[in-house]
């Protein structure tokens, strides 16, 4: 069965910041069939977004390297930057105001993973819109589970 994906990539420096990562982001979604029938999917990859992307710039004091793929089910949203420590959700203080950005995503996308590589890190995030039909061929992901 042929594979038909399609996908971008660009690097976002910390002096671009996230809302430049964001309007990218929006820009490539408008171009997919499903988008205007699913706002909720979209708003939750356009809220995950910033939450990653931040992450690498302050966590990992680096680039991030974001990657949509749509694969025909499922948006993966990958962020990549230079620390190769895996990250964990942990819990917020009431008092905090940061901490929350893997909790975010765990509770908007559909699934997400973390993997090192060598002298980074990725972590990637799917969402399926609704109303489309999610193919037996479809990698199975967890459902919000970080696995």
């Amino acid at each position: 069965m042929p594979v038909r994906a399609v996908g971008w990539a660009r690097s976002f420096p910390v002096n671009l910041g996230v809302r430049e990562a964001r309007r990218w982001c929006l820009a490539h979604l408008e171009t997919l069939p499903w988008t205007g029938g699913a706002p909720d999917t979209v708003h939750s990859v356009l809220l995950t977004v910033p939450e990653l992307v931040t992450n690498a710039h302050v966590h990992a004091h680096s680039s991030a390297r974001l990657v949509l793929t749509w694969d025909g089910c499922c948006l993966h949203v990958s962020v990549a930057d230079d620390d190769p420590e895996l990250p964990a959700p942990r819990p917020a203080s009431t008092r905090a105001s940061s901490g929350r950005g893997l909790a975010i995503v765990d509770a908007v996308a559909d699934g997400w993973d973390a993997h090192a590589f060598h002298g980074g890190k990725t972590i990637t995030a799917c969402f399926r819109p609704l109303n489309q039909p999610a193919p037996h061929a479809c990698a199975t992901w967890g459902t919000a589970t970080g696995t």
